[in-house]
């Protein structure tokens, strides 16, 4: 114990956002050190001994291009551990690189995790970062993260609303005296909307492409709307005869494959807002809704989320009401005052 809190004299306080696709990494005092991808690459050696090769940036450029004996490993699915020893090497790894050196690191360290996970799957990342190297361990949920990093007074008496669309899940939160009132998370997120793609591509040009592709397009012309100005891009990828071939995908074509899943999306956030108390929907209406995460970088989003989240009321039927004669003396033309329809129209015919 005095052993691990001298060595923590030497050690930065940390936070770390263990997400599906990306991983985050804070300083105190210095923000964002490190950003980089998720992902472990694995080299699986005849004694049954795996060797890492490369961790976050170096392993996503081998997805797709590994010998048989190399493996590109994401270990988080759907915003938990889903290979406990390579989670550990890779918080091993971010550690470490965050202090530039692998001996006297014993930090203390703040852990993002999904809203709703259960008390295995928090053991889970604890363990994980204990084991990693990690003196002290302390959980917080996404959506309140969120907040705090998009600079939302989560301290004061006012409702707001925070929607974090991440790699593999979007966290939906409303912040209010320094809690979370209520929060909830989907599996629809940036592995989706890539999934989408892929599958967009291939039933309608007949053309097959890698996850990594999939993800270039979403970035280069993802739209959740219509653009007035069009994007395009040239896809490269191998058809169903096993040619390579080349075709044009443009933003629109990339909005219809998206559609799906950004349903999905606005429908859990309508969900929300129909369960918030009233007092601080109130305050959503000033505030508005704060979005977060690599997803909300779709071209057009906010956009579509408002078009989603307003109400169609149904127009009453007008009656057609002449005014009276004594009114009409001083002009020429008749005149009619449009009233909601309270009573019931006749029938045609009726008099």
């Amino acid at each position: 114990m005095f052993l691990d809190k001298f060595v923590g004299l030497f050690s930065n306080d940390m936070a770390i956002d263990l997400g599906t696709a990306n991983t985050l990494v804070s300083i105190r005092g210095k923000g964002i050190i490190i950003n980089e991808p998720s992902v472990v690459a694995v080299q699986h050696n005849r004694s049954g001994k795996d060797k890492i090769l490369a961790v976050g940036n170096d392993a996503k450029r081998m997805i797709g291009k590994t010998p048989m004996n190399i493996e590109a490993v994401r270990p988080m699915r759907d915003g938990v551990i889903a290979d406990f020893e390579m989670t550990e090497r890779m918080i091993r790894y971010f550690i470490e690189k965050a202090h530039n050196r692998k001996s006297f690191v014993r930090p203390r360290i703040i852990i993002c995790i999904p809203h709703g996970i259960t008390q295995v799957e928090r053991k889970a990342v604890r363990e994980s970062a204990i084991s990693a190297g990690a003196r002290e361990v302390f959980l917080v949920e996404e959506p309140m993260a969120a907040a705090i990093g998009a600079g939302i007074p989560v301290d004061a008496p006012d409702g707001n609303v925070v929607v974090d669309i991440g790699g593999g899940t979007t966290e939906i939160g409303v912040t209010s005296l320094g809690g979370l009132v209520l929060s909830k998370s989907v599996k629809v997120a940036g592995d989706r909307f890539d999934r989408a793609i892929i599958d967009y591509v291939r039933q309608n040009a007949n053309l097959y492409i890698g996850e990594r592709t999939a993800e270039n397009i979403k970035f280069a012309i993802g739209a959740a709307i219509s653009l007035e100005e069009e994007l395009s891009m040239q896809v490269k990828g191998r058809d169903a005869s096993g040619f390579l071939t080349t075709i044009e995908l443009t933003s629109s074509e990339v909005e219809e494959a998206l559609r799906e899943p950004l349903k999905e999306i606005a429908i859990a956030v309508k969900n929300i807002l129909e369960e918030m108390p009233p007092d601080l929907a109130g305050d959503i209406v000033d505030n508005g809704i704060v979005l977060t995460g690599g997803g909300a970088l779709i071209r057009g989003l906010d956009i579509y989320l408002k078009s989603k989240q307003k109400k169609k009321r149904k127009k009453k039927p007008l009656l057609l009401l002449p005014l009276p004669q004594s009114s009409l003396q001083h002009s020429l033309h008749r005149h009619y005052l449009l009233l909601p329809a309270v009573i019931p129209l006749p029938s045609p015919g009726h008099h």
